[in-house]
């Protein structure tokens, strides 16, 4: 009895030993970047960006040091999975398929998509836009997009969004469709570009709720706490704080 019982003491001891070094490890974030101005590198190498601040925010909160682990964003869920990071923080559209692999947080923001063109040519995006380059980010809500409403166009996926905006600055495409926020940042503010059609949040099929954190789905009490952090950065005003910093009011 007194051998069962020492055992038992061990065993829980262990479990709890267990548990409080997994907490003092850092958390490792998956993060695509550039994706300005959600994730972008400083020049000496920083990733920072809205929502690395904000996700930076609620490590503190969660008493948590958080390390940014860069990842190309078409293997970003496989990694995942292979437990090179704990939870994903890259802009990502909580969205029925992915739901299917990765556990959600709560979304916590929405990015609008928009057209972007040449200034000197209208396109009609109610048509099919058949033969026009169009450029996006692969494996985004936007490439899904366009595959579904534009499959006579002339798709061209790239591997990272600096991509899509280079080849776009290069003239080899007639339209991006992208996120709004990026195209302010990286191609509106040019002359030769503008904005075309209304900004793009649906269907929800594709675009989800909104933004949120992924995980791997055994980890809900990760989840939940880090929902808890997030709902704590909204009522104490930091969340509003970190958007009006990068968006404004």
């Amino acid at each position: 009895m007194r051998i069962h019982t020492l055992t038992t003491l061990l065993l829980s001891a262990a479990l709890l030993g267990g548990v409080a070094n997994a907490e003092d490890k850092p958390l490792r974030i998956g993060v695509d970047v550039p994706y300005e101005p959600y994730q972008y590198k400083l020049p000496d190498g920083t990733i920072t960006g809205f929502e690395v601040e904000l996700v930076n925010a609620a490590c503190e909160r969660m008493q948590r040091e958080c390390v940014w682990v860069e990842q190309s964003w078409d293997g970003i869920i496989p990694a995942l999975q292979a437990r090179k990071f704990d939870l994903i923080a890259s802009a990502m559209n909580i969205t029925e398929e992915r739901s299917n692999q990765v556990l959600f947080s709560d979304p916590y923001y929405q990015v609008p998509s928009v057209w972007v063109g040449k200034a000197d040519t209208k396109h009609d995006l109610d048509g099919s836009l058949e033969g026009t380059a169009i450029g996006v980010q692969q494996a985004t809500i936007q490439d899904e997009y366009v595959t579904q409403f534009y499959p006579d166009a002339e798709i061209r996926r790239y591997a990272d969004s600096g991509s899509v905006v280079a080849d776009m600055h290069a003239g080899r495409l007639d339209l991006v469709f992208t996120a709004f926020p990026l195209a302010q940042e990286t191609m509106l503010t040019d002359e030769r570009f503008t904005r075309q059609g209304e900004l793009v949040t649906g269907p929800e099929s594709i675009y989800g709720p909104g933004i949120g954190a992924a995980f791997r789905q055994r980890d809900d009490a990760l989840a939940e706490t880090f929902n808890e952090a997030m709902a704590g950065l909204k009522a104490d005003g930091t969340f509003d704080q970190v958007f009006e910093s990068y968006f404004g009011d």
